[in-house]
């Protein structure tokens, strides 16, 4: 039987112009004991000056696990979204996500596929890709951390999609993240049925609910969003995504991705009500 972690992705408080330790901070304060961080090569303007979340991976690591252990919080996974048709910044990107979240004992680095380049037709893309998540995936098994592929793309938007990229490399440590909102979105495929088909390689959900004026506006025309509206506002049937999942015999993580504090306060009251005691506390 399954078990289930609560986690918050930490673009919940990008709307709020957060910096990354106030961004911890307020997770703790509304009650959440996981995040989900983004992680950046390079300097980037807005997070050094605190008015954007992501971490730079040009850090020491152990100062994002200072910052959490200060504010009781743990990291689950991180968001290391590496375009894998472009190699030479994914490989880079994801061996570097990697080691970062084996030094903070989180086991899931997620990415999707990103953009493809005009100039790349769909074998070339695939290549570039099974390149790109070779590198990593040796990298992945030294330090036993899952790179998690979402359906994010355009080729991850739907099951068959998704699952040739999963299965570029024989890997064990090359997963699914289950996005709930982007499959929905999406348009082409139930998501439920979807999810279904893929179960036995997630180990990591994107808990993102979509509402009613975004699905209508959007499904089918997109393939992802950022983050979505809080946790059981939206037309994402929370009991049909449990039950799906709860034969799996693994912990999951429930990664909240939503836009706001108050969201993301929300979804967190809600997922606790409706996952019951198949939630696990951190210890």
């Amino acid at each position: 039987m399954a078990t289930f972690k609560i986690s918050l992705n930490m673009e919940y408080c990008r709307s709020a112009d957060k910096g990354f330790e106030e961004g911890v901070q307020i997770v703790r304060e509304i009650g959440y004991q996981y995040i989900e961080p983004m992680v950046h090569t390079g300097w980037e303007l807005l997070s050094e000056v605190q008015y954007f979340h992501s971490f730079s991976m040009e850090e020491d690591p152990l100062l994002m696990k200072e910052i959490c252990d200060k504010y009781g919080v743990e990291v689950s996974s991180l968001s290391g979204h590496s375009p894998l048709m472009k190699p030479e910044a994914a490989v880079s990107r994801l061996t570097r996500a990697i080691l970062f979240a084996d030094t903070l004992n989180a086991r899931f680095v997620n990415t999707d596929e990103m953009v493809k380049p005009d100039w790349m037709d769909d074998e070339f893309a695939h290549q570039a890709m099974k390149y790109s998540l070779t590198k990593a995936s040796q990298v992945a098994a030294r330090h036993k951390v899952y790179i998690c592929v979402e359906p994010h793309g355009i080729y991850t938007k739907t099951v068959d999609g998704l699952m040739r990229i999963v299965k570029l490399v024989d890997s064990p440590w090359i997963a699914v993240n289950w996005d709930t909102g982007n499959s929905y979105l999406a348009g082409i495929e139930d998501p439920y049925e979807g999810l279904q088909a893929v179960r036995q390689h997630v180990r990591h959900i994107h808990a993102k609910d979509i509402s009613l004026a975004q699905g209508e506006a959007e499904r089918g025309l997109v393939t992802g969003t950022p983050v979505g509206c809080a946790c059981g506002e939206g037309v994402v049937d929370w009991d049909k995504v449990i039950e799906i999942m709860e034969p799996i015999d693994r912990e999951i993580f429930l990664s909240v991705e939503c836009g706001t504090i108050s969201e993301a306060e929300r979804s967190l009251h809600f997922l606790k009500k409706t996952l019951g005691k198949l939630v696990v506390e951190a210890v």
